[in-house]
């Protein structure tokens, strides 16, 4: 099965406006994505989505694939719908363009879930929450999922709420998905549903039409860095420099 791996950048951010072009160890941080995302295994494209010619020529330059979309979508989603509509694929992965730690493992782990269990439609993966703190935060969102490895529901709050304590150990959600082409042509088409509007969750929209998502836990240690602010670019060429060291 074709997997492709669209990676949406867009140019505009009111916290951060410019961040794919944001230089990262001597590099604009959207290729370190484009990299990482290209070193996954089971990969058979990653193109760079984007709105703006400075980011696809900044990818291009690097040796990577660029293609330019409308300046008009609503979400990151659309955006790499509009590429996939034109690839002959199977398989649809998007990764955030803001996460230059992004690990090549978790991509193929995505994509396996879905050649895995033909009736899913979408997959994603998960990890154990560790604190409280992380637990409470309502930008982190959490997931539940049946017996079967199929997503319940994703939120921010509490979930699932620790009546009894030391049952099921809640779980982070990871912004990676997997999509099967025609389903994410059609998904796109759909009107955003009442929970996905007051969660402020995209991926609810697939579960409230009824579509089965894919959960797994990761076997990878996920970095937890994504970036939004200029602080966060800085944290993570901190955390590049010390790899590159050995530490």
């Amino acid at each position: 099965m074709r997997a492709l791996v669209v990676i949406p950048a867009r140019y505009g951010s009111t916290r951060f406006e410019g961040k794919p072009l944001a230089d990262l160890a001597g590099k604009p941080m959207i290729v370190h994505v484009w990299e990482r995302a290209r070193a996954a295994k089971t990969v058979t494209q990653v193109v760079v989505a984007t709105d703006d010619n400075r980011i696809k020529s900044a990818v291009e330059v690097h040796g990577g694939e660029a293609r330019l979309t409308a300046s008009t979508h609503p979400t990151g989603t659309d955006r790499v719908a509009e590429v996939a509509r034109g690839v002959d694929c199977d398989l649809v992965v998007n990764v955030q363009g803001d996460e230059p730690l992004l690990e090549p493992g978790m991509v193929d782990e995505v994509i396996d879930l879905l050649r895995e269990d033909q009736r899913a439609d979408m997959s994603t993966l998960m990890m154990p929450i560790t604190s409280d703190e992380e637990f409470q935060n309502p930008n982190v969102v959490k997931v539940v999922a049946d017996l079967n490895g199929n997503a319940l529901y994703f939120s921010r709050g509490q979930i699932p709420y620790p009546r009894v304590r030391n049952v099921v150990s809640p779980q982070v959600h990871i912004g990676i998905y997997g999509y099967r082409r025609e389903f994410l042509l059609r998904f796109t088409q759909l009107k955003p549903t009442p929970l996905e509007q007051t969660e402020s969750l995209e991926q609810l929209r697939a579960l409230e039409h009824g579509y089965r998502i894919r959960v797994a836990q990761t076997r990878y240690p996920y970095p937890g860095v994504s970036v939004d602010t200029p602080a966060d670019l800085e944290l993570v060429a901190a955390i590049l420099a010390k790899a590159s060291r050995g530490a």
